[in-house]
């Protein structure tokens, strides 16, 4: 799995925990000071990892606020662009002069080379928010254009900023389920995605280096297919049309995939794997053991029980019914 880092002010003594967390801060991100008095029982926890030079970290904090000055800059700059998805709780910041506040789903940039004030819980909350930090000289979008985004207020609920947020919260919650030799890859995935929020919200996706275009193309293909895997009617002829691309062109994507990262090499193979593996996932779960194999099997897009069964038996070398009675009982 990735190496992780934890950082829990429970961990550290009585008193103690914002002076280090801001310590914390500035060898993670970049030199920062504290605004105001924060609590003497502040409280914070943060998982770190990197991928490659990019760094990313889950985080769960008490109100408080932080600076980064013009004299913290000129003694340290590691010219990187911040980004953090808040997830629970509101989060306020100053930077170029203007005030914005960001809420569940909002996403704040901020860049080590400007001056900026973070206010951490605008209502004395706690919050909770997945960051990641992307070196200026990494990011496929020529900086005098990606300054440009830094201070607006992004938006996770829909379209590209979805996609991001989307990859994002599955990378940070799956550690686990990756190693370190796919670092580079999901460190490519994430510049390409951050690249493209960026230029989307320039409208100057022309300026995106052509490899990125087309991996955020296979990401939002991807993305498309995994949230209707339970249409009937999910084809290739739908998903190119949706895309604005060619059917013979969204076939390439998927032998490309499967080339590098394996499995089937065609759009309906790769649906038919989703939704065996969706059903599978449910036929295991102790919670759904009264659903009727029918139903699952109709949750993820197949209408014919016995087309069901017959595939499910190809795949797993067992028929569904006797699969969810194997990993029922082994559980128990």
């Amino acid at each position: 799995m990735l190496v992780e880092t934890v950082f829990d002010t429970a961990d550290v003594p009585p008193g103690r925990g914002a002076e280090m967390f801001v310590e914390r801060l500035a060898r993670s991100h970049a030199p920062v000071i504290t605004g105001g008095t924060p609590s003497e029982d502040f409280g914070a926890y943060q998982r770190f990892f990197k991928l490659g030079g990019v760094s990313v970290y889950a985080s769960k904090t008490d109100s408080f606020a932080v600076l980064r000055t013009p004299k913290l800059i000129r003694r340290s700059d590691p010219e990187i662009y911040h980004l953090s998805l808040i997830t629970k709780g509101t989060v306020g910041l100053t930077i170029d002069g203007r005030d914005s506040v960001y809420g569940p789903l909002g996403m704040r940039t901020n860049e080590s080379s400007r001056p900026f004030e973070i206010r951490v819980g605008t209502r004395g909350e706690r919050i909770e928010a997945i960051s990641v930090d992307v070196p200026k000289a990494v990011l496929p979008l020529p900086p005098a254009r990606a300054d440009r985004v830094i201070g607006r207020p992004l938006d996770g609920r829909g379209g590209v900023g979805s996609l991001f947020a989307g990859f994002l919260t599955t990378l940070a919650a799956n550690t686990r389920s990756y190693t370190a030799a796919d670092a580079p890859r999901l460190e490519t995935v994430l510049t390409d995605l951050l690249a493209t929020l960026f230029a989307h919200e320039l409208n100057t996706l022309d300026a995106l280096p052509p490899e990125t275009r087309h991996h955020t193309l296979t990401l939002r293909v991807r993305s498309f297919i995994h949230q209707r895997l339970g249409d009937p009617d999910l084809t290739p002829n739908t998903v190119a049309a949706v895309h604005h691309i060619s059917v013979s062109q969204l076939h390439r994507i998927f032998r490309e995939r499967a080339l590098a990262e394996g499995g089937p090499s065609t759009v309906m193979g790769y649906i038919r794997h989703q939704r065996l593996e969706g059903a599978r996932r449910d036929l295991a779960d102790p919670v759904q053991s009264t659903v009727p194999v029918h139903r699952v099997a109709a949750r993820w897009g197949f209408t014919h029980h016995a087309v069901f069964t017959r595939t499910f038996r190809a795949a797993y070398g067992i028929a569904p019914r006797d699969y969810r009675h194997q990993e029922l009982d082994t559980g128990q």
